[in-house]
């Protein structure tokens, strides 16, 4: 179990490290010309690294610490549900090829300049700035028991998952300036509110 919770939290140091600014920089001088193809290498890295580690968790024995009743379960379907839609959502209003690295990647390899990051306002991003960090948060605590091994790993991610979300508002908020944070005053962080009308500068 110690080793378990020392996993994930290397794991999650590491993932948070690697894609934070001062990573890109070093990663820019080392790659050159090849640094657009860094975010692809990094989300193979992060695959790689974290299927061994859930092939772990999964082989360790557990202990049930709640037997789910009708109220639990319902609870959990319901967060399931919340967590899943958020995430689809979240999938419809962002450059899945940006986020994957395949935009810089081409763009390494047609020799032109890395795209901008996009700014967009609309769909679920008009009623919740952060909606596939509240959906994982939802979909950690709705899928499975509740046993001593799942109990360490949600609480870890879920830690995990809300620094990151804060960390992401002040990279977002120092590229994009103002607009971000004038976005930031109109829509929720992690809990969907109701929809803001577009506002000028906003995509």
């Amino acid at each position: 179990m110690i080793l378990l919770a020392f996993l994930w939290i290397a794991w999650c140091v590491l993932h948070s490290l690697l894609i934070g600014r001062p990573a890109e920089k070093i990663a820019g001088r080392l790659l050159g010309r090849y640094a657009g193809a860094y975010r692809f290498l990094y989300v193979l890295f992060s695959l790689a690294t974290l299927i061994p580690l859930l092939l772990y968790q999964f082989s360790l024995p557990q202990a049930v610490l709640l037997r789910a009743g009708l109220p639990i379960r319902f609870l959990q379907h319901g967060l399931l549900i919340y967590g899943l839609v958020m995430l689809y959502q979240g999938a419809r209003v962002y450059d899945l090829r940006f986020f994957l690295g395949i935009t810089q990647w081409r763009s390494m390899r047609r020799n032109k300049p890395l795209p901008p990051l996009a700014f967009r306002t609309n769909g679920i991003l008009a009623r919740i700035r952060h909606p596939w960090y509240s959906g994982g948060i939802a979909v950690i605590w709705g899928f499975g028991e509740i046993t001593d091994v799942f109990l360490v790993t949600r609480i870890i991610l879920t830690v995990y998952l809300l620094v990151g979300a804060l960390l992401e508002e002040k990279r977002l908020a120092a590229k994009l300036g103002e607009r971000y944070i004038a976005y930031r005053r109109k829509v929720p962080m992690l809990l969907p509110g109701p929809r803001r009308p577009s506002s000028p500068g906003f995509e």
